[in-house]
């Protein structure tokens, strides 16, 4: 009889942890939807002004090329977005593949970046919140929404995260690329550098385009890889490709994350774009 009684016990004690790690395992997504509310509730009212070929003029030939190619002309300006993508990623180049969808929003008025990842590793799931707020980086990842595998911060990580906003915007919403803060450079007919300045702090990258008017390629020397808890200055690059029509824009639907390390080239990510809004009032469900 007590025997059954320990047994009852350990069952009801195995039970109550169980559900305090699948309610904790919820914290990572609630901290992301409150950021991301509270930059709703803060946001400006929207102007319903289009993009005009004034806005575009001062722009390098390539990059006023893309403008018309996609289809911005005429089209709304963008103060935020929200993308979904699924995809794959590794953690490690001799590891395997995990499959990943991701939701991100982005604001345009103050430059925040909310990028929330889902995937799984031996059934295990595995969230991350990849986030840029206030001129501040940080790569949050917790194993199984609770313990946390990865925290990372610093100055590269602010740099980093200000580069990957800079690449949101030029890979997946171009009518942001009208934003004052960037800083052009003509290179060539199918080339152009793009400067972004947030509150005095620069990064750059370098723009590539087809013939046709389509950005190829965005590459930047302004990244660290994060290596356990130190960071590798590296290139990295993105190439795209197979552009549709998404949301009234012509844009690409395949992308790649690429470290150029002196080893060899290290693809991490592949991204499907899934959706894409713009001027967003209220969370999505």
């Amino acid at each position: 009889m007590q025997k059954n009684n320990i047994i009852i016990v350990l069952i009801f004690l195995a039970l109550l942890i169980f559900a305090l790690l699948l309610y904790k395992s919820q914290d990572l997504k609630k901290a992301y939807k409150s950021k991301v509310e509270e930059d709703l509730s803060h946001g400006i009212e929207f102007e319903t002004t289009l993009v005009s070929e004034n806005d575009v003029n001062h722009l390098p030939l390539p990059v006023q090329r893309y403008l018309n190619y996609v289809g911005v002309i005429g089209k709304e300006k963008v103060y935020n977005f929200r993308i979904t993508f699924t995809g794959q990623m590794k953690i490690d180049p001799k590891k395997d593949w995990l499959k990943i969808n991701t939701e991100q929003y982005n604001f345009m008025d103050n430059l925040t970046r909310m990028f929330y990842i889902q995937a799984k590793m031996y059934r295990i799931p595995i969230l991350g919140l990849d986030s840029y707020k206030q001129s501040k980086g940080n790569m949050l990842i917790k194993l199984g929404g609770v313990f946390t595998v990865a925290d990372a911060s610093g100055p590269e990580m602010d740099i980093g995260e200000q580069v990957t906003l800079l690449n949101d915007m030029c890979l997946w919403v171009p009518a942001t690329l009208i934003d004052p803060r960037i800083q052009w450079e003509s290179i060539d007919s199918l080339t152009a550098k793009a400067i972004f300045n947030d509150k005095g702090r620069k990064v750059s990258a370098i723009l590539f385009f087809n013939p046709d008017g389509a950005l190829t390629n965005f590459v930047t020397e302004d990244r660290y890889m994060t290596i356990v808890k130190t960071y590798q200055k590296a290139q990295w690059s993105t190439p795209i490709k197979d552009y549709k029509e998404v949301n009234g824009s012509k844009l690409p639907t395949y992308g790649e994350g690429i470290w150029h390390l002196p080893e060899g080239d290290y693809c991490y990510a592949k991204f499907n774009l899934e959706k894409i809004d713009y001027n967003i009032k209220a969370i999505k469900p």
